[in-house]
């Protein structure tokens, strides 16, 4: 019997606020230890949750940001449940009226075509707090950190649409993109700002019925996201075929074994209305207001692109994977930059040099005027691309602007014809093998022969020119 997989996702998202959701404490989880707590997110007797309206701005984005409709009225449930990370035995969270319902991303399939997969609903929640497991020879003892708890999180639940490891793959790299674009979260499954919980089951291929899921938790990427539903797939389809039952329970993805082990059994409690947090009421003119802070979001974008800087789709899909690039890029064309050596020296020279020097993009020194400054000298043949990538890299150290650094170094090309004729003369005369061997056709002589005029030049000749010389004296 042919099986299928029937895969659903939850995921995860902090958002970027300043404080946690129901208090004034920071949301900063990386801070020392339980620094940033008070008697509401440790939820001490006659503390009272206060919702953050921050938050409640951020989340009400992000839904929009993915096509969800923002529902009049949302409320907060008592998530039951107990554990360690928890204790007042509950979570606040959204089970009954989530902030938002439907919505979806289209991606491309497997086959190259679109697809749209759907979103079920997205509710708002609170982070619980993180368990530290000392082991250092001692009796093994289990810490908790309370900086995490409060913090605010939404969680986007999809419908069971998606049928491979792809699929899923595809829609997490989406969705994380239209995230970042409304600028609710950084969505890094690295940091845990991002967290993915695919539930996975199958059944007969060609079937509608719905069969016993598994859920898989502790992805920290979406390559791991990947690994983990093909790997369940397998286990689960052997499993049905050794006459095996399939039981609903809780698994973790082990990257090291690549492969999923079991964590617990499926627990749900129970889940009440909670009194201390009012109901969330949204008038049309507040949804409007948020509405109109939308962003152009990518896939918009990558189309304005394509028309207005004669961009391929892949290139302008390329860029509107990241705001930030995106926004550079622009403005270099604002600056007078031609769009495809402005795409090319953006991609290959300046990003790669960024990452580097673990800079990030929108506070480099070398800001988009600057760096029109430099493409503007190549480009009027003022300097070379080798000249170019070195008066880049003294840009990161220096507020002097290109044209300054080119003249202060002595970097300006050579291209006046009558002293490039003589330099070029000298190399044949010194190379009587490599014009030999040009003259045959073998087509390398001529970049030998370039490159020594290059040396010759100390890098300062115009290889166009050059090219054109030897061409015509050996031609």
């Amino acid at each position: 019997m042919e099986f299928e997989p029937v895969i659903g996702l939850e995921i995860h998202i902090e958002l970027n606020c300043a404080t946690k959701l129901f208090c004034d404490c920071p949301n900063n989880p990386g801070d020392e230890a339980n620094a940033n707590t008070c008697p509401t997110c440790l939820w001490f007797p006659g503390a009272a949750p206060r919702l953050s309206e921050q938050a409640l701005e951020k989340a009400a984005l992000l839904c929009l940001g993915l096509g969800a409709e923002l529902q009049p009225r949302s409320a907060f449930d008592q998530k039951v449940y107990y554990y360690p990370d928890l204790p007042k035995g509950f979570q606040l969270s959204q089970a009954h009226l989530p902030l938002s319902r439907g919505g979806g991303i289209e991606i491309l399939d497997e086959d190259g075509e679109p697809r749209r997969f759907r979103i079920h609903h997205i509710h708002m929640e609170e982070d619980v707090a993180k368990l530290v497991h000392e082991m250092d020879g001692r009796l093994p003892v289990s810490l908790v950190d309370f900086n995490r708890a409060g913090a605010p999180l939404v969680e986007i639940v999809t419908e069971p649409d998606f049928r491979s490891a792809h699929q899923a793959m595809e829609f997490l790299k989406v969705l994380r993109t239209q995230v970042r674009y409304v600028g609710a979260s950084e969505c890094s499954m690295e940091t845990g700002t991002m967290r993915v919980d695919a539930n996975i089951s199958i059944r007969p291929k060609g079937t509608d019925q719905m069969n016993t899921k598994v859920e898989v938790k502790n992805m920290n990427s979406i390559r791991h996201v990947g690994d983990a539903i093909a790997y369940e797939i397998e286990r689960q389809s052997a499993a049905v075929g050794a006459d095996e039952a399939v039981v609903l329970h809780t698994r973790l993805w082990d990257p090291d074994k690549r492969v999923t082990v079991s964590m617990r059994g499926k627990f749900e409690g129970p889940c009440v209305p909670d009194p201390s947090v009012p109901v969330i009421e949204l008038s049309p003119e507040w949804i409007e207001g948020i509405r109109a802070r939308l962003p152009e979001m990518p896939a918009v974008r990558a189309e304005r692109l394509t028309r207005e800087h004669g961009l391929s789709a892949d290139e302008a899909g390329m860029l509107s994977t990241d705001p930030e690039v995106a926004g550079y890029f622009e403005a270099l064309m604002g600056a007078g930059v031609a769009a495809k050596p402005g795409l090319h020296w953006l991609t290959t020279q300046l990003l790669p040099a960024v990452k580097e020097r673990q800079q990030e993009l929108g506070e480099t020194p070398v800001t988009p005027l600057r760096f029109a400054e430099l493409l503007q000298l190549l480009a009027k043949d003022s300097i070379n691309a080798n000249t170019a990538r070195e008066v880049l890299g003294e840009m990161f150290e220096s507020a002097a602007g290109a044209a300054e650094i080119v003249a202060a170094r002595g970097y300006a090309q050579i291209s006046d014809r009558a002293e490039l004729e003589r330099v070029v003369a000298e190399v044949v005369a010194a190379q009587p093998g490599a014009v030999a061997d040009f003259r045959s056709g073998q087509g390398k002589a001529l970049g030998f022969l370039i490159g020594q005029v290059m040396q010759a030049s100390g890098g300062k000749a115009n290889p166009k020119v050059v090219r054109e010389l030897l061409v015509g004296l050996l031609g």
